[in-house]
């Protein structure tokens, strides 16, 4: 989905004789979400991406499913989510199908003795609170509080924590994370009514080559299983690469609202893009400016998909008793909206400084059991009188 970037040393002609300076040739590795038929990178590695040493016993991180139908509003306060040391026991799946699952994660420590790969979904990492360093093979991306960090299935990801107190919101997707179709030229720049453009999407940096030789463990999910993989050379002993298919950061922040003289709909909000689902981003922004608008959202039904909003930050008029980290799921067929009173409250309003992420998908999301661990009950009557 990024545009072309290379970083370090590459050879001028792909697929070609590339040396190191001993005369042994450096490791050409192409990598690619779908195949040969669409974005790729090339990396050049000093030693062969291929040498497994040892594998251990895998183990399920299958998600325990508790509700698979359900047709009722449900909440759950994220930040009830404990803290882990370990980053990977410290994500929690709490909603998902089969096109991604949405996971809440509370990790107080950073990934040391080991890497991480999900051979099976590209990631969507939101990060509510902490901040850090994302290394790869493709270099580094610092982040914090706002940034999304969109990391392609397979790519090997080490995340190192400044502090104890990090708070991430995840989505897995089981099909390519895109920019929308609606923001792209047929030639795939952003257009000029995007909410974003190039300069706001943040590639790896600070390349650093890794000649070490040892046991390195790389933890490797797929189908529901998480593998441990022992390789005989540092994963990140990339000496340089280019191409279109790689990790990037883009701060919720530098996106810029999509206003109108009347209440716009959810899809001026959209981020992401992939099978089946979507990612939105409510930003602080104007209201509408219609003499007789009503900034609270109308009532509406989502026949066709599940709607589920994470609160960040700021205060949401259309809602009553929001707390930072909580999750609502209106799904497909039946209507919701404003709270009582929330729509009388709204008018005169001129802005607002709330800060969510959005996930519509349009096949139903089941329940976890670790969503009903966290679930306020009460949620679902909130609308009477």
């Amino acid at each position: 989905m990024p545009h072309y970037h290379k970083s370090g040393s590459i050879p001028h002609k792909r697929h070609t004789q590339f040396r190191k300076p001993d005369g042994a040739l450096y490791s050409e590795q192409l990598f690619s979400t779908e195949g040969f038929s669409s974005d790729s990178s090339l990396l050049y590695h000093t030693h062969p991406p291929t040498q497994i040493i040892k594998t251990d016993k895998p183990y399920s991180v299958m998600p325990e499913i508790a509700e698979e139908k359900m047709l009722q509003h449900r909440s759950f306060q994220g930040f009830n989510i404990k803290a882990e040391n370990d980053y990977l026991k410290s994500r929690k799946p709490v909603l998902v199908n089969n096109d991604c699952h949405i996971s809440l994660a509370a990790p107080a420590k950073s990934m040391e003795k080991y890497f991480y790969k999900n051979a099976d979904a590209d990631e969507i990492i939101f990060v509510h609170e902490g901040s850090g360093k994302l290394k790869t093979q493709y270099g580094e991306l610092s982040f914090s509080y706002g940034d999304y960090l969109v990391i392609p299935r397979g790519s090997i990801c080490q995340i190192q924590f400044d502090t104890k107190n990090n708070r991430l919101f995840i989505v897995e997707s089981f099909s390519p994370v895109r920019y929308p179709k609606k923001y792209l030229s047929n030639y795939g720049q952003l257009l000029e009514n995007s909410p974003y453009c190039e300069r706001d999407i943040r590639q790896p940096e600070n390349l650093q080559t890794f000649d070490m030789k040892g046991d390195f463990l790389i933890m490797t999910k797929k189908s529901g299983m998480m593998y441990g993989i022992h390789y005989l050379h540092h994963p990140f002993d990339v000496i340089g690469w280019d191409g279109c298919c790689y990790p990037f950061a883009f701060s919720i922040h530098d996106f810029e609202p999509i206003t109108g003289r009347v209440h716009q709909p959810p899809p001026v909000h959209l981020t992401f893009e992939a099978h089946n689902f979507v990612v939105c981003s409510f930003v602080p922004r104007m209201y509408d400016y219609h003499p007789e608008s009503i900034p609270a959202p109308y009532n509406h039904s989502n026949i066709d998909s599940d709607e589920l909003l994470y609160y960040v930050d700021g205060d949401f008029m259309s809602r009553k008793h929001v707390t930072r980290g909580m999750i609502t799921l209106h799904p497909g067929g039946i209507p919701h909206g404003p709270h009582p009173g929330a729509v009388e409250k709204s008018i005169g309003m001129k802005e607002t400084k709330e800060l969510a992420v959005m996930v519509d998908t349009f096949h139903p999301l089941q329940l976890t059991k670790q969503a009903l661990e966290i679930e306020d009950a009460n949620y679902v009557m909130s609308w009477a009188e």
